[in-house]
């Protein structure tokens, strides 16, 4: 049977270096498949992460062969020739927790400072709201906010935007494309708020829209043009002077 070597990154947050592996080479075979055969197999203390595996959760997203990646969707045959090996590294731009696992806590913490949490405009204060608010499905602020929605935080455009490695400060496409769907969500109390916590230095106008995010995001969503409606919202709020 033929064999597919694989390199996988072992260590910390101090350092670590890349440890070779062989397992043998399937038909339909996942990335996934391959860092769970090594674990049971070969490696029991290797670290990396996973729940759903069928592209629902994204938790098993890692670096495969110099892209952030799902791997429980990613077969083998498309990302390396017959022949080549596998190398796997943790998601850049996070701190690594051992192995493949990554700390996501300041992924998620920028979600918190671009104010990504719904705010109900007729229940201020934390209160439950009587009623669900009615959006006409066909409205265009509906259709862009439903644009962004399915972005469920596996952290892949994060680990692919060249501004995140540049200024660890950035909020970054994920948080910034979910503020974009609270912006067009009229239900929404806390507009304001939020395109102020967008505007700073490490918002919305750092991005380079090299569009990197919308390339590689495995929902086929498209961060870059959330970002560039951030954009637009806070020059008409400028212009015109609104502040509600």
């Amino acid at each position: 049977m033929e064999t597919l070597k694989v390199r996988i990154w072992r260590g910390d947050a101090a350092g670590g270096a890349f440890s070779a592996y062989e397992v043998p080479a399937r038909e339909n075979q996942t990335v996934l498949d391959v860092v769970s055969e090594i674990q049971r197999e070969q490696e029991p203390a290797l670290a990396y992460r996973f729940a759903c595996r069928v592209g629902m959760c994204g938790s098993c997203a890692m670096e495969v062969n110099g892209r952030a990646r799902w791997t429980c969707r990613t077969h083998v045959k498309r990302v390396a020739k017959p022949g080549e090996a596998l190398t796997l590294r943790p998601l850049p731009h996070l701190p690594v927790i051992r192995d493949l696992a990554t700390d996501m806590a300041p992924f998620f913490d920028k979600w918190a400072r671009a104010k990504g949490s719904f705010q109900p405009k007729d229940a201020p204060d934390g209160a439950v709201p009587e009623d669900f608010a009615v959006v006409p499905p066909g409205s265009k602020p509906r259709r862009e906010a439903d644009a962004g929605i399915e972005c469920i935080g596996c952290g892949v455009c994060y680990a692919s935007c060249d501004v995140v490695g540049w200024n660890p400060d950035y909020l970054g496409p994920a948080a910034l494309n979910r503020a974009w769907t609270l912006v067009n969500d009229v239900r929404d109390g806390a507009r304001r708020a939020r395109l102020d916590a967008v505007s700073g230095d490490a918002g919305c106008h750092s991005c380079h829209s090299t569009q990197s995010c919308t390339e590689r995001c495995p929902k086929g969503l498209d961060p870059s043009s959330a970002i560039a409606g951030l954009k637009r919202s806070l020059f008409w709020d400028a212009l015109l002077g609104r502040r509600g």
